[in-house]
């Protein structure tokens, strides 16, 4: 099939195949019939091997994982608190009311309740495991704080300046999964504070990555797969998905209501992030690959009249048409194999 007299139809063919998606560009002779002669085409490029991956864009927003609050526990007068955007970590200050200090420890489970002698259970051996952290020992971490337990607890309280009561609550220390970085703070200092009220609001110090990705493309991405993110500036960064959402739910674009899955990404290095917070990114999911293949951009290929597809071959000033076989769909180009293609064959392609 000669290019003379033909034109690019403006037709996409939407291929779904294990997933892939397909946008192939294809040239027909404008009076319906066998294109005519016309000698050389307007272009030509080379056949190349390559690997050839398939990919899904996708919209996401950087932000800061795991938003909590943390409550004032006692009525009093704020008297300090850490600074918006700081990172505070374990034994860490995060306010404090009428000068006694609350500080940050790590755990899941929140500090509710006094910790004295006699006192059992996780959150027990959540301090335990902090004083030991610190350095303070002495005692057996488990579950029930012992006298020797106290001990530990008087010698930190002595190290920070505070009074030796041998016993902590919800007034001295906080838990938290980890570092936070706070977000904001809800109180100025001076104001009084009443038990369950926010002083302030934090997140984890980590960058997360939220993308809402269509039902129908869930299935290319599991956890743990690599990604690629382009941030504002244009600059692209590696990540891989932490976690996939298992339940389908309406997007938050108001113009698009089709079921969508939350995806979370992680980047490999968060320092390229600057001070990014709640910004648009674009997260570049990698598919099936397929490596050391022959591939030509998708508008070299021609619709032959039998349905099958082809390449114009041009060598020493002459065109002759040669019949392929298609594989992966990909970055604008597909994998090609057939007889007498091989890597540099230059092949025609419409004038760009």
């Amino acid at each position: 099939m000669k290019r003379a007299n033909v034109i690019l139809a403006a037709l996409s063919l939407l291929a779904v195949a294990g997933g892939s998606t397909a946008f192939v560009a294809l040239t027909f002779p404008d009076d319906g019939g066998t294109p005519r002669d016309s000698g050389l085409p307007p272009a030509t490029t080379a056949v190349e091997r390559e690997n050839l991956s398939e990919s899904v864009p996708a919209d996401g927003t950087i932000g800061y994982a795991g938003k909590r609050k943390f409550n004032a526990a006692a009525a009093g007068v704020l008297t300090w608190t850490a600074k918006a955007g700081s990172t505070v970590q374990r034994n860490g200050w995060l306010y404090a009311v009428d000068g006694e200090r609350v500080r940050l420890m790590y755990g899941s489970e929140p500090m509710y309740r006094i910790l004295k002698v006699g006192t059992k259970g996780g959150d027990v051996r959540q301090l335990e495991e902090n004083l030991a952290a610190l350095g303070y020992t002495g005692f057996t971490v488990d579950d029930e704080y012992t006298d020797l337990t106290a001990r530990a607890v008087r010698r930190w309280q002595r190290a920070n300046g505070d009074k030796q009561t041998g016993t902590l609550g919800p007034d001295a220390i906080a838990f938290a999964s980890g570092a936070v970085r706070i977000e904001s703070v809800g109180m100025s200092v001076g104001d009084l504070t009443a038990p369950g009220e926010a002083v302030l609001t934090a997140t984890g110090p980590g960058r997360v990555i939220t993308v809402q990705l269509d039902v129908g493309e869930s299935a290319l991405v599991k956890k743990g797969d690599s990604v690629t993110v382009t941030l504002p500036d244009g600059s692209s960064a590696p990540g891989k998905v932490t976690a996939v959402g298992t339940q389908a739910k309406p997007g938050s674009d108001p113009d698009d209501d089709s079921p969508k899955i939350t995806l979370k990404v992680s980047l490999d290095k968060e320092d390229k992030t600057g001070a990014l917070d709640q910004a648009p990114v674009t997260v570049r999911f990698v598919g099936e690959t397929r490596e050391g293949v022959l591939t030509v951009p998708v508008e070299a290929l021609l619709a032959l009249p039998d349905k099958g597809f082809g390449l114009q071959v041009v060598e020493h000033g002459k065109t002759r048409e040669v019949r392929v076989e298609l594989g992966l769909f990909a970055q604008g180009r597909v994998e090609v194999t057939g007889d007498g293609v091989r890597p540099g064959t230059k092949v025609g392609v419409p004038k760009l």
